[in-house]
């Protein structure tokens, strides 16, 4: 039977999926500070230090990148060679560390770009690539590094600039996401797409607040969209907002008639706990990524959680921009997995 676009789209912003993708495996690689967070015990691996032997931190990150991808696929008993494509992104200028670990893996590659949201992103590209049968196997993938993000974005750790308490602390992880037409697993059985979102915050030590609009306003469009109950998911994460942002996001989700307590949480909160000094919580794009490789997709696999939906943030800013005056424009996509 040949499924039309339109029986595909729901609503203004969302699609579902007809032939869901399954999660089949996945891996998360996380830094020193990571491991320590309350879920330490969750991740794959836990690297001993910030440079794994490499030469510069950005060599250290796309390494790690290009480990959580092989990682991943070994799960399955596969090879690089064995993914169609691999979907992936991180935070540096011109994706660079996506780009060589892309380079070493020699897989087809199409390198993107959300921000914090690149792993949703990542997830609601591959599924329509599997879902309407353009491949059968594919990687999806984002990682980021505390360091690398802080040279690119704010400040050289070498000149100790103190951090304002609204800022958030880049995570260094990486984690990666195979998807196949066939198997067995959590499905990937809907997706949002989010509209770029600026009410004009300018305060980049303070983007949670700049995302949340992006984050209230997605959320209720999937709900909308596909007519569900507010309580429909287990839990509504996103990632990264931090504790501000999470707080403004449910203010919004009230304020929309959403109840965001105790079915939503995010990432950049829940990855650390308060004695680490991270001030506001985590962010960048190995941030929502680590965490769902890591301990909420075992809670699905487990059982603890049925319905997640994973609504990835980003702050489409850069360094120039914000030199420049103009304000922090945010988005937010959102990818609905389920099991069985």
């Amino acid at each position: 039977m040949v499924v039309t676009a339109g029986e595909k789209k729901k609503g203004l912003q969302t699609v579902v999926f007809t032939n869901p993708p399954i999660l089949t495996s996945w891996a998360s690689i996380v830094g020193p500070k990571e491991g320590e967070g309350p879920w330490g015990n969750s991740f794959d691996r836990v690297l001993s230090d910030y440079l794994t032997g490499e030469a510069s931190w950005e060599k250290a990150e796309n390494k790690m990148l290009q480990e959580a991808v092989e990682l991943a696929l070994s799960k399955n008993n596969l090879l690089a060679k064995d993914a169609e494509l691999l979907l992936a992104g991180d935070l540096l200028n011109q994706l660079a560390s996506s780009n060589f670990a892309a380079r070493q893996l020699k897989t087809p590659f199409l390198g993107l770009y959300g921000a914090c949201s690149t792993m949703a992103e990542s997830l609601i590209i591959g599924a329509m690539l599997l879902d309407g049968g353009f491949f059968r196997r594919l990687v999806a993938a984002a990682c980021s590094h505390h360091y690398t993000a802080e040279r690119q974005f704010r400040f050289p750790t070498e000149q100790g600039v103190q951090p304002s308490p609204s800022s958030q602390w880049t995570a260094t992880g990486a984690g990666a996401v195979v998807l196949e037409a066939q198997g067995s697993g959590p499905r990937i059985t809907a997706a949002t797409i989010g509209k770029v979102v600026d009410l004009g915050q300018t305060d980049s030590s303070n983007m949670g607040s700049a995302m949340a609009p992006a984050a209230a306003d997605t959320i209720k469009m999937h709900i909308a969209d596909l007519n569900y109950p507010s309580d429909y998911y287990d839990l509504i994460v996103t990632g990264d907002l931090g504790i501000i942002g999470m707080a403004l996001t449910g203010q919004l989700m009230v304020k929309d008639g959403l109840v965001p307590a105790p079915y939503y949480s995010d990432c950049g909160v829940l990855l650390y706990d308060e004695q680490q000094g991270v001030n506001a919580g985590g962010s960048g794009c190995g941030c929502s990524a680590v965490m769902l490789c890591g301990p909420l997709l075992a809670k699905i696999q487990s059982g603890e959680i049925n319905k997640l939906l994973l609504v990835g943030t980003g702050a489409l800013m850069s360094p120039t921009t914000s030199f420049q005056g103009e304000s922090i424009p945010g988005i937010a996509h959102a990818v609905a997995i389920e099991m069985g």
